[in-house]
């Protein structure tokens, strides 16, 4: 396998890039040895994939040999050697294709400040995704990148939403709301709810990781903080979860603002 091709493991994400982007597959490993409903239902997919697809090989390999490509046991009979997609490789990048794709979204921004776990990323990826989304950001030095756990997890969301990892996330903040992106914080000590405050607007939500939560220069950055109301004896939620909270509360907004969008 080429140094720049990527494994991807799991129905889900493999799944998803059959999907999306199936002329990007170059190998598509399938467990033979297992028989059951799902997988069937998989093989009929990747044969109609391949069938349209020059280049796509299909190999029938078993499990061992698909654990040592993955590094795991996890990838549930599939594996897929991928050349990577094209994504955008910066907040630029994301806002220009935004605006010259002529919708009436305003952009929706995901920060991650201090996400380390990988299975952490990939749900908030996946929850990213299903939100609409348009960039997760998070800084090169407090946060876990893309791996195949990551992929994995995200059930097909890391080959979907851009995720943008910078050299000094304050400065990127500070770049988001020079282009009018209202950046608002999350903290358990903030006075207003996420119910609160407007998320119709071009919105940068940002989190940290659970517990920490955001670094101090991070927090005094944003224009505005927000809290969760938490009505039961926990404190906190994941931040996986807490993305979910806050990013359906925008879509919730937006929806009812914009019916017919919805």
């Amino acid at each position: 396998m080429a140094s720049s091709n990527k494994i991807l493991y799991g129905f889900h994400a493999v799944g998803v890039r059959l999907k999306t982007a199936a002329p990007s597959i170059l190998e598509l490993h399938i467990d033979v040895t297992r028989r059951d409903a799902r997988m069937k239902q998989f093989q009929e997919r990747a044969k109609e994939a391949a069938a349209s697809t020059p280049g796509l090989k299909l190999i029938e390999s078993d499990g061992a040999r698909l654990t040592r490509m993955c590094g795991g046991m996890m990838h549930q009979g599939v594996v897929a050697v991928v050349n990577p997609l094209v994504q955008a490789r910066s907040v630029d990048d994301v806002l220009e294709q935004l605006e010259a794709a002529q919708t009436s979204q305003a952009p929706l921004i995901l920060v991650l400040d201090g996400v380390t776990d990988p299975h952490n990323l990939g749900a908030c990826l996946r929850v990213a995704d299903g939100a609409g989304v348009h960039a997760v950001i998070a800084p090169k030095d407090h946060a876990v990148g893309i791996n195949a756990t990551v992929a994995k997890v995200a059930s097909g969301a890391a080959e979907t939403v851009p995720y943008l990892m910078v050299t000094n996330l304050a400065r990127t903040l500070n770049e988001l709301k020079e282009r009018n992106i209202w950046v608002i914080g999350t903290s358990e000590d903030a006075e207003k709810t996420i119910h609160d405050i407007d998320l119709k607007g071009p919105v940068a939500l940002v989190l940290g990781a659970e517990g920490p939560g955001m670094r101090q220069l991070t927090r005094k950055t944003c224009d505005e903080l927000v809290r969760i109301p938490m009505l039961g004896a926990v404190e906190s939620l994941n931040v996986s979860v807490a993305s979910a909270v806050c990013l359906y509360e925008a879509v919730r907004q937006r929806a009812c603002a914009n019916p017919s969008s919805s």
